[in-house]
């Protein structure tokens, strides 16, 4: 036997076997999906939108972080912080809620959002969500997808500083933060004076959609009872569903509001609750208004489903006067068609000719009773 064939018994036995080559490269490499995701971790600058230190009612200049202005505040013993958040996720906004010491429900509540608005109070830490609405334009009210687009604001306010989460793309707070600061005595009050201006911006705010709403309602309602009209139930139902979605936005801000203008909490000086009264002043005239939406679209849809049942009956009626005009001349040619062998008319000279002037005399004669009657 060769020498190159020969297995010496007191080697080992990998030794001995010739090494197979990797088969990773045979196998190509693993798929991206089969790898786990790595999130990659985003910084919480992605998500504050501004955030400013007011002594004063005058805002410091240069750029803060959350924990700079915090300690900036606290050691000054005077002003306040402002931040605001859009959409953060519970990662991002647990640095956040650590330095100003936010209840971890009302975080959890910030970052899911989805909430009704409700006014809530943790220790020294006063929680508010406002519902936010916007108008969205279409060209007609009976050809929309949407009419209402809505969001949220939520606010913690606390002795030294306001933190707004905002969820949605229409619920900015810029033009809030620019007049307040052009008004340095409003903020001189404190964090009650923003949480005011939050409340009363987003509460003007449904008073330009109801007014925007109002509008189409009555295009919409000049066109169901307009002559000849085709408005279709299912748009006003989707004006009702909208307006219902505006309802649920306005009613349950009635009960915060007053308890804040009520002196539910010391964070709110008394210097501000009558604003907060005015506010709940808007807000119920909003609510009025969004009732009756709701009643003259009821309104509306009743009187469009009494319209499509008079057509369809018109339609009847004249489906069922021409059904009676095409059975005389049916009738007729129906007895002459029985081929009987003693039929006098079937040999008389002008049979024909009489039997097509009764017929068209007979119909003649259904048509005109059928059109004086309106059937026709």
């Amino acid at each position: 036997m060769p020498s190159s064939f020969v297995v010496h018994l007191d080697a080992p036995l990998e030794d001995s076997v010739p090494s197979l080559p990797s088969l990773g490269g045979l196998r190509g490499r693993v798929p991206d999906r089969a790898r786990p995701a790595v999130p990659i971790p985003v910084p919480l600058s992605a998500y504050v939108v501004d955030c400013g230190v007011y002594v004063d009612g005058v805002r410091l200049p240069g750029r803060w972080s959350h924990t700079d202005a915090v300690e900036e505040v606290r050691k000054r013993g005077d002003g306040f912080v402002w931040i605001g958040l859009h959409e953060p996720d519970e990662e991002q906004i647990q640095g956040v809620a650590e330095t100003f010491g936010l209840h971890e429900l009302a975080v959890e509540d910030a970052v899911h959002a989805h909430q009704r608005p409700k006014l809530e109070r943790y220790d020294n830490t006063l929680f508010m969500v406002l519902k936010t609405v916007r108008y969205v334009q279409n060209a007609s009210p009976d050809t929309a997808n949407e009419i209402v687009e809505s969001g949220e604001v939520m606010v913690f306010l606390g002795r030294d500083f306001v933190v707004t989460v905002r969820h949605g793309n229409h619920s900015g707070l810029a033009v809030v933060r620019r007049e307040l600061e052009e008004e340095p005595e409003r903020l001189k009050v404190g964090p009650a004076a923003v949480l005011y201006s939050i409340a009363d911006h987003v509460v003007d705010n449904y008073l330009d959609v109801t007014d925007h709403i109002e509008d189409d309602i009555d295009q919409m309602e000049a066109l169901v009872f307009a002559p000849r009209s085709r408005v279709s139930a299912d748009q006003i139902y989707l004006m009702k569903r909208e307006v219902l979605e505006l309802r649920r936005a306005v009613m349950p801000l009635a009960v915060p509001l007053r308890r804040l203008a009520e002196g539910y909490t010391p964070l709110i000086p008394e210097q501000v609750r009558s604003y907060f009264r005015d506010v709940d002043d808007h807000l119920t005239e909003v609510s009025e208004r969004v009732i009756n939406f709701d009643e003259l679209l009821t309104t509306l849809v009743d009187a469009t489903l009494a319209k499509i049942t008079l057509q369809q009956n018109s339609d009847m009626r004249k489906i069922s006067a021409w059904v009676a005009i095409i059975s005389v001349p049916t009738m007729v040619v129906g007895v002459y068609g029985m081929n009987f062998e003693f039929m006098p008319e079937l040999h008389w000279k002008y049979g024909y000719p009489v039997v097509i002037a009764v017929i068209l005399g007979a119909c003649l004669t259904l048509y005109r009773i059928f059109r004086r009657n309106r059937w026709l």
